[in-house]
């Protein structure tokens, strides 16, 4: 009954957002952020409590603005989301642009596959579903909703044009499988993990439990790690969807000293990203919450 109401609640509140004209749309979804930023303290003071980790130097003043601005524009994403059902290849550019896709091009057309390193930062949803429109779908890996009528009704936009997901629980099979296609494969690598899935890797000048998977899944495959951000631009008040070029990974014949060395180099990638665009990442995630043995938690 409550996996019900929840599910009707939120299909109404996606198609309400979804028929309203764009700009309403998102005025309504910026406002969602806006109170939820208002109204929910505890991911208030995890986003503060991050920010003094990232950058102990930054006044308190600078940190509130940052983590509003982090509402605002998951509110904006939140929008664009409900919306994906009226977007087509054409129209499609009027919400995200490439930036980059050469890069892109040149890993897929070596062949052995192609691995997305993204992360919680801009509008991650909009990255791949514009990728799909635009005419090259790939896999992504998700975690499954609690409720399974939301995560299907999720699932539904998701894979609109010719995207398909695969849950964390077939990480590394769903991962050997797509390299040896030669497919492409989207990974959110800035979650909180716990070994032995995760290794301690340096963030922001602190230990992080980061997956080490993707690191495994391209030494052993040969596949392509392509940093891809899909970024809000103010100027153009749509998302670049953004490709760097493929990374140069340790491969000494040490898998795990390897892993661990290419995690760090992952880390340091999303890093450079969200210094850039602090406002852009998700800051309320509890990043650090997984420590050492022997070290006090952090939050």
């Amino acid at each position: 009954m409550r996996q019900n109401l929840e599910y009707a609640l939120v299909w109404l509140f996606v198609r309400i957002l979804g028929i309203l004209p764009r700009r309403l749309s998102r005025t309504v979804g910026i406002g969602l952020g806006i109170a939820a930023y208002i109204l929910v303290g505890r991911l208030r003071r995890v986003g503060m409590r991050n920010l003094e980790i990232a950058f102990p130097e930054m006044h308190k003043s600078q940190r509130v603005r940052i983590i509003r601005q982090l509402f605002v524009g998951f509110g904006r994403h939140l929008a664009e989301f409900c919306m994906f059902p009226g977007y087509t290849a054409e129209n499609a550019r009027e919400i995200a642009i490439y930036d980059g896709f050469e890069n892109y091009a040149a890993a897929r057309d070596a062949g052995r596959g192609v691995l997305l390193l993204t992360a919680h930062v801009g509008a991650w949803e909009i990255g791949s579903f514009a990728h799909s429109i635009f005419g090259h779908p790939i896999k992504i890996v998700v975690r499954r909703l609690d409720n399974a009528k939301v995560d299907g009704l999720v699932e539904r936009y998701r894979t609109l044009h010719g995207n398909q997901t695969f849950a964390k629980e077939d990480f590394a099979r769903g991962l050997l499988a797509a390299m040896k296609a030669g497919e492409t494969v989207g990974i959110l690598m800035d979650t909180n993990m716990t070994p032995p899935q995760g290794v301690f890797v340096d963030f922001f000048g602190k230990q992080a439990c980061t997956a080490s998977g993707m690191a495994r899944v391209a030494l052993r495959s040969g596949a392509a790690v392509v940093p891809a951000f899909t970024i809000w631009d103010k100027k153009l008040k749509k998302y670049r969807v953004r490709f760097d070029p493929a990374l140069q990974l340790a491969s000494t014949g040490d898998d795990d000293a390897d892993a661990i060395t290419n995690t760090a180099l992952f880390n340091r990638v999303i890093q450079e990203y969200v210094t850039r665009y602090p406002e852009q990442w998700l800051w309320v995630h509890r990043r650090w919450k997984t420590r050492p043995a022997g070290e006090a938690p952090i939050y």
